[in-house]
Parts: structure tokens; sequence; C-alpha cells
């Protein structure tokens, strides 16, 4: 069997298991092509149409792509938990069960620059809060050579694997690690804060197939209507934002329950791959009115 062989046999396991997608692949192909190039040691850029992959396999390595499929379908951990690795907008980070695996769309409108009309030369203190494993704050201290970054959690888990990242890409010295319970330890001010925070709604968490109920549920649930975590921050952020500050939000599928929260809020709306209503932007102008929890 060769290795491209290999990858359509897997794909086609993983179609028949039913297993589910998104922390890093979207389809059984490219999935499979991930787990059979980490069992066997090879680049994830390997030409499985060239030569490469008409190279015949040994039993011994298809054994290897077998043991590494079958802990996939068996256990329903996403791939980048058993491969340790996952990658955003191009760039290495260490996973495991500690953290999310790093998907947010807001590394998206750092790529492009969607956001970058919104900063200036007086750009310097930026915000990671809710940095998971860090992958945020990292993208962000990479875009922008010149800014700080504080990266904050509540868990003391997912920082250490975040620490973990910042040191990976030699970022020790620009990135400040603060476990904190929303905004409650962090400095500020801010010129920009970026946010990917637990927004799953209780109807969301219920439907949520295994591969994410894998993932730590504190980083994910956001309470009946997924807004628990972004009250009190829209609420608080203003004090920690400078005047031409920014804040950067992702609530995924939840406008619904964002727009019937915050009903006198105008957000501007930022593309992504998965649409103009998953990540928004509001200033601190716009959070000026935004009433405290108890209002």
């Amino acid at each position: 069997m060769t290795l491209a062989e290999l990858v359509t046999h897997t794909a086609r396991q993983l179609e028949q298991a039913g297993v589910s997608y998104g922390h890093g692949t979207t389809c059984a192909r490219d999935e499979a092509a991930w787990l059979a190039l980490h069992a066997l040691g090879l680049p994830l850029d390997t030409d499985l149409h060239g030569a490469p992959g008409q190279q015949p396999l040994t039993p011994a390595q298809q054994q290897q792509v077998a043991a590494l499929l079958h802990q996939r379908i068996h256990t329903r951990q996403p791939l980048a938990y058993l491969t340790r690795q996952a990658w955003l907008q191009g760039v290495p980070f260490h996973v495991d069960e500690r953290c999310i695996v790093p998907r947010s769309l807001i590394a998206e409108v750092l790529a492009d620059g969607s956001i970058d009309c919104w900063l200036s030369d007086q750009t310097h203190r930026v915000l990671d809060l809710c940095t998971g494993g860090g992958s945020l704050a990292v993208l962000a201290a990479l875009a922008w050579p010149d800014v700080q970054v504080d990266a904050a959690d509540l868990s003391p888990d997912a920082l250490a694997v975040a620490r973990l990242n910042v040191h990976q890409h030699g970022l020790a010295q620009r990135i400040t690690l603060i476990e904190s319970d929303g905004l409650a330890r962090c400095p500020g001010p801010y010129d920009l804060i970026l946010c990917n925070p637990p927004y799953v709604s209780a109807d969301g968490m219920a439907a949520l197939p295994p591969e994410y109920r894998a993932e730590p549920a504190l980083a994910l649930s956001g309470g009946a209507d997924g807004m628990d975590f972004i009250r009190p921050l829209l609420a608080a952020a203003p004090a920690h934002m400078r005047a031409h500050a920014v804040l950067v939000l992702e609530i995924g599928h939840e406008r619904p329950h964002f727009e019937a929260a915050f009903p006198h809020l105008n957000p501007v709306w930022l593309d992504t791959s998965a649409g103009s209503d998953q990540v928004l932007l509001l200033t601190r102008e716009m959070l000026a009115g935004v009433p405290g929890p108890a209002a």
C-alpha cells in the first residue's frame, strides 16, 4: 500500500466512524493526511499526489498509522490532542488537554490586516484575554513587533501551555502571562483587547460532539445564553482601554443572543472565513454606555 492509498483508506475509516472535525481540519481527507503524516514522522506538506505519495509503506509503517487512527476513533479526542500540536495561520503551537485547541477566527483578522485601520502608531499595549494556550498573544506579537502583549486567563493549566508556546516562539520578553478572572488583574490601559471568551450557550453545549466536549468546559461554556462572561467584560472594558482603543471579540454562532443582551450596541462586524457575524469590533466610545451586571 502506498502513502496516498493509506490516506484514502484512513479517510474512509474516519467517515465510517462518524468523527467530528473543526480542530485544525474540516474534512476526513485532511484529517487522514494529518494523522498519517504525523504517525510516520513526515512533513505535513508532503506531496501526496507526487512521488512521495506513491512510496510503498512497510507493514510496520501501516501499523503506526492504524494505531493512531484507532486512538482517534475510540477516544474521540481532537487529533491535535493526540499529536500535541496545532497550527493557526501557519504558526505551530503546542496543545494538550489543559486548553482548547487554537482555532479562533480572530487570528484571521490579525493576519489579513482587517483591524489595522483601527490601530495607529500609538498602539503599544495589547491584551489577549482568555488566552488559553496563548496562540492569539503569539500571533499579535508576531504581527506587530513593537507592541507589548499581556496574555490573561483564569486557568493556571492553560497558562502553563501558553508559557510553552511563548518560549517556543522566543517571545518571553514581549508577552506577559497573567492569571486573572476576566479583567480583574489586567493592569491596562490597553490600546487593543482581543478576546475569544467562553460564549457557547447552554443549548449549544448540549449539542457539542465528543471532540468538543473533550476540551475544558471552562473555556467554552458561556451560560444559558452564552453571555455570562461577556456582560461583565463589556461593562468593565472601558476602564481598561485608552481613549482610542478597540476591543475585538469573538462570539461564534451566538449573534442573536449577543444582540438580545446588548440591543443598543452597534458593533463593526468583521469578515472571516465563517462569515461576517462571528467576530466584532467595539471602540471604547461604543462601550461607554454599557451598564454593569447589576444595572
